[in-house]
């Protein structure tokens, strides 16, 4: 016994069988019966080493599949499987932060039909229609469902970070005041240019108050397009989740009238 399923001959080394849980591993998770000797028993067998809360999530999900096939008889093979395609979904979900829900589905359903048909040297029938109907409302029920939930927890969040840089702007600074106590000092700057004190005060005033103005303009107009782009984009994942339901209520539809 090398640890492996066993396959037909004939398909051995040929079909993509999921072998992330050997035939020793279902035998040592089959005794454990309570909950907290599951979870250790997979978190060793699956190399579960994340940080809580990610890996308790995670144990949860695949001591809740183990429940499932035990419930519904399924033998070690089949859980083995059930397990390595609830882990390649879960892997395919969380690669990347963007939606790719659709892929994930498509992807869920060629790993089941790959385990549902027997055609050498691409599939293996581990699964008769009926177990398959059941594993697959099982996946959208308890995974699919909480597709967004899992992505949420298991993927690093991205952030728009804005900052603005203006150009061609003049450095408007405190203007140097001279010192005016000496007699004649203010009589000779008007003198020079021909304008008071208060003329040349309200002309360096002046550029100030349209730097202001430009500024608070392009402030408003950039605020007024982040909130148009926001609005864009609460519009998209409205869609986004709106067809993920609709996907979802039409691959149910379509088994129970299969049924």
């Amino acid at each position: 016994m090398d640890g492996t399923i066993k396959l037909p001959h004939d398909l051995k080394a040929k079909v993509m069988l999921w072998t992330d849980v050997s035939y020793h591993d279902m035998e040592e998770i089959n005794k454990m019966q309570s909950i907290p000797d599951l979870e250790s028993a997979l978190c060793s067998v699956l190399g579960v080493d994340l940080p809580e809360p990610r890996k308790g999530v995670l144990l949860e999900l695949y001591v809740q599949t183990v429940l499932f096939c035990r419930e519904h008889s399924f033998n070690k093979e089949q859980t083995s499987t059930l397990l390595s395609i609830i882990k390649s979904i879960h892997e395919a979900n969380v690669e990347t932060p963007l939606n790719n829900s659709e892929q994930c589905f498509k992807y869920c359903r060629e790993l089941l039909l790959c385990h549902s048909v027997r055609r050498p040297p691409f599939s293996i029938s581990l699964f008769n229609a009926d177990e398959v109907n059941r594993v697959l409302t099982y996946i959208l029920n308890n995974y699919m469902k909480h597709y967004k939930l899992y992505k949420y927890i298991f993927t690093t969040q991205v952030n728009l970070d804005l900052s603005l840089s203006y150009f061609g702007m003049p450095d408007i600074g405190s203007p140097t005041v001279e010192d005016s106590s000496a007699p004649g000092v203010e009589n000779e700057t008007e003198a020079e240019d021909g304008t008071s004190p208060e003329t040349q005060q309200a002309s360096i005033a002046a550029p100030a108050g349209a730097t202001s103005e430009l500024k608070a303009l392009i402030e408003q107009q950039v605020r007024e397009q982040m909130k148009l782009v926001s609005g864009q984009l609460d519009q998209r994942i409205k869609e986004k989740a709106s067809q993920q339901n609709s996907a979802l209520d039409y691959s149910q539809n379509s088994h129970k009238a299969k049924k």
